[in-house]
């Protein structure tokens, strides 16, 4: 009888999974399992990880789901480049497979798994599932990769039919499914060294069951989402972002829907879908982005060296109310709003002259749904450094961005208590607020809340001397 063992890692879902599928097609026993990949634990900042709480529960959902279909999870803790290859022979399976990664370190990964399978005589096969259009699937006409966003979504839109957004029939094949062997069970977190987090409290639901019901509920917004997406304490987003990360949801389905739906704010989501595959594209074609400059005319921009103010920003104390709030948002949920990661980008790159590797890697250590390509590319768009990036000339004012994106503060006060009594009239400046008036809001900038770290007038002449040397020599 033919076997093949499934490999989840970034796919904890068991419906439209296209490595799922194939093996179950193809062969007539299949069994499952999930790797807690010591080598990417063991590199973790901290032992309290939202992230691994998110997969440990999206795993113990996995494997009830697969037990009813007859199947279930093999679950495992080790280096998976030790542990694929070990199973797969105690399981005397033919074959492995597995979804298609896409970061320099899990293609190395992949290809030494590929090769001790083969010397064991045992095929492995990946495939692509976690986007719609991966590596060469949209080019320019001239056959080239985009590095233009714009052009890159008409092509996307252009290629795109009703085949790229069907979804993989798992369960027509489900009965291939093979039970784990009896005694198999799923490490604790405690077991794995690991703490619960937070997690619970801030309404995170993990698994295939946590996505559905909140794209259920977008679908109920999705036609306001355009006008609604860039204010942080409105409910406009569809917080999805985590499920995409770790495939609880599946991404055919989610643009099947949009597209499907159309209209303004349906394709406006789409667009960000699209931008999703295209910063994977740009991280397969130039995986040299993981540490230097998409444009490397800017790693000659010389950056600051300054410990104490990348730690007021990592801490939120800049005295710039929508920056702060952003990084104690951040810090206490591991969640940031798109537009408000945009501005905290700016800031520290263009009025705090600190590199933006700094920045991108303390996003890797913080964010629920950190994706090496999304995070990558949006570093390196606020910091003027990447492909299709905001012109170094254009530096968001954070006041400005404070008043147009929160405009009664409301975002600002749920995450800087201090400014609670603050009028809306300085709530985005307090530090303008007469002193008396300090001390009647409670607030006495200095002491209550620290007075703006850096003057954004002179930070901005500053970014502009610092990137138009470069770019006057590069002319």
């Amino acid at each position: 009888m033919s076997s093949a063992l499934v490999w989840f890692r970034r796919d904890l879902r068991d419906f439209d999974h296209a490595a799922l599928f194939h093996a179950l097609k193809n062969y007539q026993k299949v069994f499952c399992v999930f790797i807690f990949d010591s080598t990417i634990l063991d590199a973790l900042p901290t032992r309290s990880d939202r992230r691994v709480e998110f997969i440990h529960g999206s795993v113990l959902e996995l494997d009830a789901a697969l037990r009813v279909k007859g199947g279930g999870l093999i679950v495992r803790h080790g280096p998976a480049t030790e542990v694929v290859p070990a199973l797969a022979a105690s399981l005397g399976v033919t074959a492995v497979l597995a979804n298609r990664d896409y970061e320099p370190q899990a293609l190395a990964r992949d290809a030494e798994v590929a090769e001790r399978l083969r010397l064991l005589g045992v095929s492995f096969a990946d495939f692509k599932d976690q986007v719609i259009f991966e590596k060469s699937e949209v080019l320019t006409q001239g056959n080239s990769p985009f590095s233009v966003f714009t052009p890159y979504k008409r092509a996307w839109l252009k290629t795109l039919t009703d085949f790229h957004l069907k979804a993989y029939p798992v369960d027509k094949y489900a009965v291939h499914l093979a039970a784990p062997a009896a005694g198999e069970t799923i490490p604790t977190l405690a077991e794995l060294g690991f703490t619960s987090t937070n997690l619970g409290e801030l309404g995170i639901v993990p698994g295939m069951a946590g996505g559905r019901k909140l794209f259920d509920d977008f679908l109920k917004r999705i036609a306001r989402y355009k006008v609604r997406r860039d204010f942080p304490a409105v409910k406009g987003v569809s917080y999805l972002s985590v499920h995409l990360r770790f495939g609880t949801v599946s991404i055919r389905e989610l643009a099947r829907a949009a597209h499907a739906i159309g209209g303004e704010g349906a394709e406006t989501w789409l667009s960000e879908l699209v931008w999703r595959d295209f910063y994977f594209q740009i991280l397969w074609h130039h995986p040299r982005v993981v540490g230097v400059s998409f444009r490397p005319e800017y790693d000659k921009v010389v950056w600051d060296d300054a410990p104490d103010l990348f730690a007021a920003w990592c801490e939120g104390r800049t005295g710039y109310p929508i920056v702060d709030a952003a990084m104690r948002q951040i810090n206490h949920s591991g969640f940031m709003h798109n537009r408000l990661r945009m501005i905290v980008a700016s800031f520290l790159t263009k009025d705090l002259g600190v590199d933006w590797r700094l920045g991108e890697r303390y996003f890797a250590d913080q964010l629920n749904d950190f994706d090496l390509s999304a995070n990558n590319g949006g570093w390196q768009w606020a910091a003027s450094t990447g492909c299709d990036a905001q012109p170094y000339f254009r530096i968001f004012n954070p006041v400005t961005q404070s008043e147009r994106f929160d405009p009664d503060g409301v975002f600002i006060r749920k995450y800087l208590p201090e400014l609670a009594k603050v009028p809306d009239k300085y709530i985005h400046a307090p530090w303008t607020l007469p002193p008396i008036d300090q001390k009647l809001a409670g607030c006495v900038i200095g002491t209550d809340y620290p007075a703006p770290i850096v003057d954004h007038a002179k930070a901005r002449e500053l970014t502009l001397a610092r990137f138009g040397v470069v770019k006057g020599a590069t002319e």
